[in-house]
């Protein structure tokens, strides 16, 4: 009793995981687009080509009776009913239409959902550029060359003491230079703020 439910145990685990749901998913929706391409060949498909080979119907016409009366049946129905065994090539030429039409819908879908795939990650890209540009540089350690936060004022990794850190709208050295130039001389850049 103890192992049956463990094998039930494990059975319920199978069926509950993502990837056995998903194939079960697929392969009902399979067989109902089976069944869509089906009537797309044998309704649409097929009697168009027909009308290009006189009205011939491939899938009852074209077949061979292994019993050497080739003209004894005018259908597959009647050489079946007769219990002859027969080699269908109209049957043969219908399923491989609908394994091409098959393969052509599948590929168009595979593509469209490819290409999608690649503009998403484009643009899932452009976007994490954006946000790496909008980050601001993280702040080292003159000494270790570690990242540290930017009010720390000594390095967790090698405790050494860190200078004051520059003020974010702090310029170049040549903007800095530039600045005192214009300044009157004689004076400050505190004592003009006053002014």
């Amino acid at each position: 009793m103890e192992k049956g439910k463990a094998i039930l145990r494990e059975f319920k685990e199978f069926i509950s995981k993502g990837n056995a749901m998903n194939l079960a998913v697929g392969v009902i929706i399979g067989g109902a687009f089976q069944a869509i391409v089906n009537s797309l060949v044998n309704d649409m498909i097929m009697p168009v080509v027909s009308l290009f080979t006189s009205g011939f119907d491939f899938v009852n016409k074209l077949f061979i009776p292994l019993d050497g009366k080739f003209d004894a049946y005018a259908t597959v129905e009647q050489a079946k009913a007769a219990g002859v065994a027969t080699l269908n090539i109209g049957s043969f030429i219908s399923a491989a239409i609908n394994f091409f039409i098959m393969a052509i819908v599948i590929f168009a879908i595979v593509k469209t959902l490819n290409s999608l795939g690649s503009e998403l990650k484009k643009h899932t890209k452009l976007d994490q550029l954006t946000l790496e540009e909008e980050k601001p540089a993280p702040r080292l350690c003159p000494f270790c060359k570690c990242e540290i936060a930017e009010n720390a004022t000594r390095c967790p990794h090698c405790t050494s003491v860190l200078p004051e850190p520059e003020p974010k709208n702090a310029g170049t050295a040549e903007e800095t230079i530039a600045e005192a130039a214009a300044l009157p001389s004689g004076s400050t850049e505190e004592e003009d703020t006053e002014k």
